[in-house]
């Protein structure tokens, strides 16, 4: 019931967001065609779906296969946590719902840390492309690129099965039984970079709107999206990094629009993504209740792999799954 509820409370702040903020997105539609807003708003979808693959890539890169419907599940659902002030509820509700279909806590929580490092790595490699931007009116966001290399080294497979397996020890879980393959990394960087570019023409259609930008402009604003959202992930008290985000992407659209238009169209993006954010999660839990049955024999079938696979790590004392997990809490 906790977990319902928990559910309940974040999606309440996300829709609460929404209405708050609906009489100024209200006006800012005005300056924007429709044409546009529609394809914008799919194009935010596509994003949150190429990085729904990567963090699922991660997580079936540490264990056994998980369904993919199963897991977006998981994601999209576990996500609106950004929305509760303290984004730390966005990994407690993954957990949770991990939990509740039977996927360890602490594989989930290790997936949800390297997805969001291979977030920042891929927004890096894109938001170079916004130094103009930076250099200009930010060039206190100059040491994110420090991370960049740290990043990258923490994304070669034998340091990530390492970290994994660490992380996984001290929650007394066995270790990885396999190295993280290249494979995974390149899968889930992929999707991730296809993100960030979906989400910068996103922006750039919203701008083409009031103005006629070029090719050079999309790169520009592509950039800025995604360093808005590593900005966004480090200022976790702010829900979904709210205000952090906008502050980036109005600085680059000011290079094009007048403030109060760039201010609009960062009024309009926030609230695309909140309302895409809530749509694929009702998406996907109703994609998982119409193929509950195919879902369920696939879950059960992954549960007897969990399990043989902690036995084939501890033979002598192994327990059932859930009874550990309980017993180590």
């Amino acid at each position: 019931m906790l977990r319902y509820v928990l559910v309940a409370v974040v999606v309440g702040f996300a829709v609460y967001y929404l209405v708050v903020q609906w009489p100024a997105i209200e006006a800012a539609l005005v300056l924007i065609s429709w044409q546009s807003a529609a394809l914008s708003f799919l194009l935010v979808l596509v994003g949150l779906g190429f990085g729904t693959l990567s963090w699922v890539a991660v997580l079936n890169g540490l264990g056994p296969r998980v369904p993919v419907l199963r897991a977006a599940q998981v994601l999209l659902v576990g996500q609106l946590g950004k929305y509760v002030p303290g984004s730390v509820w966005s990994y407690v509700m993954q957990m949770e719902l991990g939990r509740q279909y039977g996927i360890l806590r602490p594989r989930v929580l290790v997936t949800a840390l390297y997805a969001a490092g291979i977030g920042v790595v891929s927004s890096l490699l894109i938001g170079a492309l916004a130094l103009p931007v930076v250099v200009q009116g930010h060039t206190e966001l100059l040491w994110l690129f420090l991370l960049l290399p740290i990043g990258l080294a923490c994304l070669h497979p034998r340091v990530m099965t390492f970290l994994a397996s660490f992380v996984l020890k001290l929650f007394r879980r066995p270790p990885l039984e396999h190295e993280v393959t290249f494979v995974v990394v390149g899968k889930a960087v992929g999707w991730s970079l296809l993100s960030y570019v979906a989400y910068g023409l996103h922006l750039w259609l919203l701008v083409n709107s009031l103005v006629d930008p070029d090719i050079g402009t999309l790169v520009l604003l592509t950039g800025a999206v995604s360093l808005g959202f590593t900005v966004g992930l480090i200022a976790f008290i702010f829900p979904s990094g709210l205000g952090v985000r906008e502050a980036i992407l109005i600085g680059a659209m000011t290079l094009l629009l007048t403030v109060p238009q760039a201010t609009a169209v960062g009024l309009i993006s926030r609230a695309m993504f909140t309302a895409a954010d809530l749509l694929a999660a009702g998406i996907a839990i109703l994609f998982v209740f119409i193929w509950r049955r195919r879902l369920a024999s696939e879950t059960v079938a992954y549960l007897r792999e969990e399990v043989h696979y902690e036995h084939s790590l501890d033979p002598a004392g192994a327990k059932p799954m859930a009874a550990r997990d309980d017993e180590h809490e």
